[in-house]
């Protein structure tokens, strides 16, 4: 599976951690910057380009860094078709996939470690859905959302 990879300058010192685990759990990461520590760089610019990244076929599933992780996740979600969480525990990383089609995990490098984020990416990606009824209905029901109009 390939899987994109993006981080504002908060997340930048936790990447080379992410990249790693990914490759240890036998996937291709695919680098969406950034590429070096711009302290003005903002976390939307790399959301946009793991969802992008995720939507267009490039990836699999994508992995955003920024400092807490909330605004690289909201960023994430404006995008119909990805499903992001911030997740900083385990049952959170493979639940959101098992049940929700999580496709984009989100981590607050300000929040968490390095050991911590590595187990985090590789349960997330060991994660599968599970196409259980309950959570497919549940899906086109968010599916819905996003095709109404704005009021």
């Amino acid at each position: 599976m390939i899987v994109a990879v993006g981080t504002d300058h908060a997340g930048f010192a936790l990447k080379p951690t992410i990249l790693d685990a990914i490759r240890s759990a036998g996937h291709e990461p695919l680098d969406c910057g950034a590429f070096e520590i711009v302290s003005g760089d903002d976390y939307p610019d790399f959301a946009e380009r793991v969802a992008r990244a995720v939507l267009d076929g490039q990836a699999e599933r994508g992995v955003l860094l920024c400092g807490s992780g909330v605004g690289a996740s909201v960023a994430a979600n404006k995008f119909v078709g990805i499903r992001s969480a911030l997740c900083h525990d385990t049952f959170s990383a493979h639940q959101g996939v098992e049940d929700d089609e999580m496709n984009v995990i989100t981590l607050g490098a300000r929040v968490i470690g390095p050991s911590l984020a590595a187990e985090l990416v590789a349960t997330f990606l060991r994660a599968k859905f599970s196409g259980a009824e309950r959570h497919r209905r549940r899906l086109d029901k968010i599916k819905a959302f996003e095709s109404q109009p704005r009021r």
